[in-house]
């Protein structure tokens, strides 16, 4: 292992917004923190940015709509630790927000269940390993949305909340599977956060949308598992 730091987490899509908050926090807490992007320039700069403060932070390039990618990424992980202990899948995209199903592309939403769905399924997988060697437990967060929950569903950007209901089912999928390895995997809904995709009219700062990320990461019991959160509070899927 060649970090400086004993814990170790990995973050998509870490080069801006609630994944950066978290990656920001993590390494407060003393972890060396992988700052997984799709974007070379960005996720360079916003290690670099990390490290100037005097924490490790790791550029891990990472595109998890691409398995190769997803592949190569975890190759350069294994070159640097040999464990993994928190894993959080935070990339993710909104398109045609506004477009009611009666008029969505089906294509709009392959391309979101490929990003939301498909890639962090990929992600847990090769990384499990990893997660397995966690000295204390591994933990895994998946950053859903409250337009997943199906209790509140209403018209919302169609191909974003069916995705972010199925990344919570993939949630409990995992939970169930890996209760016995000492691994928790929770679903967390952020909030209307002010970040690119939430815009500078939302009513939560990026530090808020974090908050609940970095309990689950850090200060949650590892019992708490299978489950969707918001404000560290269980949330109705």
């Amino acid at each position: 292992m060649t970090t400086n730091h004993s814990k170790t987490a990995v973050v998509t899509g870490s080069n801006r917004g609630i994944g950066n908050e978290v990656a920001r926090q993590l390494c407060r807490q003393g972890f060396a923190v992988f700052i997984a992007s799709r974007d070379m320039h960005d996720g360079r700069e916003a290690a670099e940015e990390l490290c100037n403060q005097g924490h490790e932070a790791i550029f891990l390039h990472m595109d998890v709509s691409d398995p190769l990618s997803i592949k190569n990424a975890v190759g350069t992980f294994s070159q640097k630790a040999d464990h993994l202990d928190v894993l959080v899948n935070n990339a993710g995209i909104l398109e045609n927000a506004e477009v009611p199903i009666t008029k969505m592309n089906v294509e709009a939403l392959e391309r979101a269940m490929t990003t939301n769905v498909y890639g962090p399924i990929i992600v847990i997988q090769d990384f499990l390993p990893y997660l397995e060697k966690s000295p204390e437990g591994g933990r895994i967060i998946n950053v859903s949305s409250g337009a997943g929950s199906l209790h509140r569903m209403r018209t919302y950007a169609p191909a974003y909340s069916i995705s972010k209901t199925a990344m919570n089912a993939v949630t409990r999928q995992f939970a169930a599977c890996l209760h016995d390895r000492r691994i928790a995997v929770n679903s967390v809904d952020p909030g209307w956060v002010q970040t690119d995709m939430g815009g500078a009219h939302a009513p939560r700062p990026v530090e808020s949308g974090a908050e609940t990320i970095v309990w689950l990461a850090t200060g949650a019991p590892l019992t708490e598992t299978g489950k969707f959160w918001k404000d560290k509070r269980e949330a109705e899927w």
